[in-house]
Parts: C-alpha cells; structure tokens; sequence
C-alpha cells in the first residue's frame, strides 16, 4: 500500500491546482500498489466538494481512484500524541504518519515538506 497525503489528493481532483500535473503523475506512478489514506486525510480533502454541495461527487471520484480508508487503531488518541509531542507535526500530518504505520505501507506521497522531514527520519519511504 502507499499512503497519500491530503495535500496530493486535493492537487490530484483541482485541475486549477499549481500542482496538479504532478499529483496526477505521482498517483500514475504508484498505480500498481493500492492506495490508502488516513479518515482524517479523507475528511480534509472531502471539506470542498461537501461546501459546494458536490460531496458525493467527491466519495465516488476517491472510490474510483481505489483508495482506501485506513482506520486508526484503539490506541490512536495515545499515539497520536506521541508522534505530536515527538515532531510537533499537527495532528492531520500526525494522522498521516500513523497511517503509514498501521497499513505497513510501503511508502508516503506527499507535498508537504515538514511532513516529509519527519517521515524519512522515521524511515518511510516517501515519493
């Protein structure tokens, strides 16, 4: 699995996005693996399309793409606060990292580079 970041699935649907071209190449290039996405990540790319009243829209469009929703295990509050404490990312970023973790994905897709940072620290792969 590869675990993609908000900032990635917003690029990827925003054809007026500066960085959509890439977000479309990034997710072309991991297309042979499943995809996956925190809840969270999911919520924040879905607050768009629900303001514009397109949200089921949205939810297909992510079903088509294949990505999957990764759910945060019974100790999430704990770890969450750990991995914020520990790299004082916020909490969504944190949620990210913790995705990663609980799929044992092979890598990150993201354009935020704090996030970044502390995923390649931690020894994920990130693209």
């Amino acid at each position: 699995m590869i675990v993609v970041d908000a900032s990635v699935l917003i690029a990827h649907f925003d054809h007026h996005d500066g960085r959509h071209a890439r977000a479309v190449e990034l997710l072309l290039e991991a297309a042979e693996h499943p995809l996956g996405a925190s809840v969270l990540t999911v919520a924040e790319v879905l607050v768009a399309p629900a303001r514009q009243r397109r949200l089921d829209t949205a939810q297909t469009a992510l079903r088509e793409l294949g990505l999957h929703e990764i759910a945060l295990g019974p100790h999430a509050a704990a770890q969450l606060a750990l991995l914020r404490a520990e790299t004082a990312l916020c909490l969504p970023d944190c949620c990210v990292l913790l995705a990663v973790q609980e799929s044992a994905a092979k890598a990150l897709v993201t354009f935020d580079e704090r996030l970044r940072t502390h995923a390649v620290r931690r020894g994920i792969a990130v693209n």
